[in-house]
């Protein structure tokens, strides 16, 4: 086998038992792997059991022929090759194989050395294919979530617990206070997962009064109550294929807890009024900044919902535990708010920085971006100030963050002293983040390096 013959995993079908043998014995003498059968529904079989690299197929079989066979593997399996066999070596053959999906075709009897030339580009096609889907896969999976951004452990811990549990259909109850990206981690979830190119579909059950949450939900048949003009699917049912976020899963009213369980129980949904159940291929992920435990002790929350939701539990941290994120995130929502706003503000004065970090957050990453929009929105400058944030957070009790004076006791220090005292104080405000430290100060990395140096 030279470096250009891949091996390959190939099928061959033909209803001539004498020239399976023959093929199968030059082809595993090339150094592939070749499994032979008599007739289609044999290959279906063998298809389900075994991953074929190309199918080659012989075109007039008992039955199904090779060319309605090749064009219900293109239609199922468009990544799989399949070359047929025909002794009718006419253009007419020619285009209705290639019409079916061919990737190519040969006429017989077979030239061996002929053969194993389609089959080889055949086979450096699949690979190619194969290349290109794990690289769009690899890409798809690293597409970064704009408000998911930060490098807190704590974030980081959510971030690798996603990328873990992305491609298992296992429920995950995702928890956090409000405003922590609780709808985002499911997002990511679900861009990451198997089910990627299925709906995504979110309800807060919060929203709703039962009786058109129950609708919602699992749908209705026409006539059943008296505005059902309509029949509606339900977003169990919308949702096929893909995913669906039960938000404020705490606040579901009991009497439709039994009937989400058995949804979950068994993938199928009965809808109000109807007399037959729907399949439902979902996979549902549900959030809540309430403690469902508590819920549970007190009898508002029944204890097998909870553990059928619970399989796999994400935490998201507050805001106010996940230290720089807190600038990262800021300076991702005044890039984004300040082209809307049509405004060229280009980051934090480092006061304003320091305010930041030093404030709560109750309201936490949907309260961030609340402040920078109102404080684009008022700015004056191309950079956010203090006095452009509310009172609260402009003039926080307690500590401030940075040392505000800069000058000895009774002496005036030099500006290269000023300079070197404020940039440490950055840097130590920032635990050594270089990066943040240079774009709060206005200076490249490499300037920022420079100075430390000297």
């Amino acid at each position: 086998m030279t470096k250009n013959n891949l091996p390959g995993r190939i099928l061959v079908i033909d209803d001539d038992q004498a020239l399976c043998d023959l093929l199968e014995e030059d082809l595993s003498r090339r150094g592939h792997h070749v499994w032979t059968a008599l007739k289609v529904a044999d290959a279906r079989e063998l298809l389900h059991r075994q991953e074929i690299d190309i199918v080659l197929t012989d075109l007039n079989m008992p039955g199904t022929s090779g060319i309605e066979f090749c064009g219900e593997l293109h239609s199922n399996r468009p990544d799989l090759p399949v070359v047929i066999m025909t002794a009718f070596g006419s253009l007419e053959t020619a285009i209705a194989a290639l019409r079916a999906g061919a990737y190519d075709f040969v006429t017989k009897p077979v030239d061996l050395d002929l053969l194993n030339i389609s089959l080889k580009r055949a086979l450096q096609h699949r690979h190619l294919q194969e290349k290109v889907r794990l690289l769009k896969e690899q890409v798809r999976r690293q597409q970064p979530d704009d408000e998911l951004l930060g490098e807190s452990p704590g974030l980081l811990n959510v971030k690798q617990q996603i990328t873990r549990i992305a491609d298992f259909d296992t429920s995950v109850l995702i928890s956090g206070e409000s405003g922590t990206g609780k709808e985002l981690v499911a997002r990511s979830l679900h861009r990451q997962s198997k089910r990627h190119e299925g709906p995504f579909v979110a309800i807060n059950c919060a929203a709703l009064p039962e009786n058109l949450l129950e609708s919602e939900l699992f749908g209705h048949v026409r006539g059943a109550f008296t505005d059902a003009r309509e029949a509606r699917k339900g977003l169990f049912v919308e949702a096929s294929g893909g995913t669906l976020l039960l938000d404020e899963i705490a606040e579901l009213p009991l009497a439709l807890q039994p009937k989400l369980l058995r949804v979950l129980e068994d993938h199928k949904v009965r809808p109000i009024g109807g007399s037959s159940e729907i399949d439902c291929d979902v996979r549902v992920l549900a959030a809540s900044h309430r403690n469902l435990e508590e819920r549970v002790a007190t009898g508002r929350f029944r204890s097998d919902l909870f553990y059928r939701l619970n399989v796999i539990q994400l935490e998201l941290p507050p805001l106010r535990d996940r230290g720089n994120d807190i600038l990262l995130l800021a300076f991702k929502f005044i890039q984004q708010l300040s082209q809307r706003f049509n405004k060229s503000v280009v980051g934090l004065a480092q006061p304003a920085a320091a305010c930041l970090l030093a404030y709560p957050w109750p309201g936490n990453v949907r309260e961030l971006r609340n402040v920078i929009e109102r404080a684009l929105a008022l700015t004056l400058h191309d950079q956010l100030t203090i006095e452009d944030f509310p009172e609260q957070i402009g003039h926080p009790k307690g500590r401030a963050p940075l040392p505000t004076s800069l000058v000895d006791k009774g002496n005036i220090v030099t500006l290269d002293e000023m300079e070197r005292r404020y940039i440490h104080q950055v840097l130590e405000q920032l635990d050594d983040n270089r990066t943040l430290a240079s774009r709060l100060l206005g200076i490249d990395r490499k300037t920022l390096y420079r100075k430390l140096k000297e």
